[in-house]
């Protein structure tokens, strides 16, 4: 069990297991969730419904992704997401949507590909997370 602190906030993790985010983390996440374009589970939903073609990019882990991810999205976690998203997604004006656990580690991710010049990219807030609260489908 982890213990909290005063400057912490306590997110519940995937596995039901609370876990802590240090206060600069929290900073980091919402300077950039200030520079990025986000969406939600309910518009993701709607696009792909509609036929919208988006790549979805799931980056958490890869043992996260290998539990579950959304049906046809690519795994690039955010670790590695810089170095491969050129050769998953060459054309920097394609509609990007990314996605964690919860939203914070997309939002960062986001970032970077802006940065990097890609000028279509949606982060999901409430990531997988919310995705799986409302019952969506969802690939092994």
């Amino acid at each position: 069990m982890l213990a909290l602190s005063a400057n912490s906030q306590t997110v519940k993790q995937e596995s039901s297991v609370p876990r802590q985010h240090s206060t600069r983390f929290l900073q980091l996440v919402n300077e950039s969730k200030k520079h990025v374009r986000e969406t939600n589970v309910d518009e993701v939903k709607a696009k792909l419904d509609r036929g919208e073609k988006l790549i979805l990019i799931d980056v958490r882990e890869e043992s996260e992704f290998a539990k579950d991810h959304l049906p046809g999205a690519i795994h690039l976690s955010r670790g590695v997401i810089e170095r491969d998203i050129e050769k998953n997604a060459p054309d920097i004006n394609a509609p990007l949507v990314l996605y964690c656990g919860g939203g914070n580690r997309s939002a960062l991710a986001a970032e970077s590909l802006q940065k990097m010049g890609y000028t279509n990219v949606l982060s999901m807030d409430g990531g997988i997370r919310a995705w799986r609260e409302k019952g969506f489908p969802l690939a092994e």
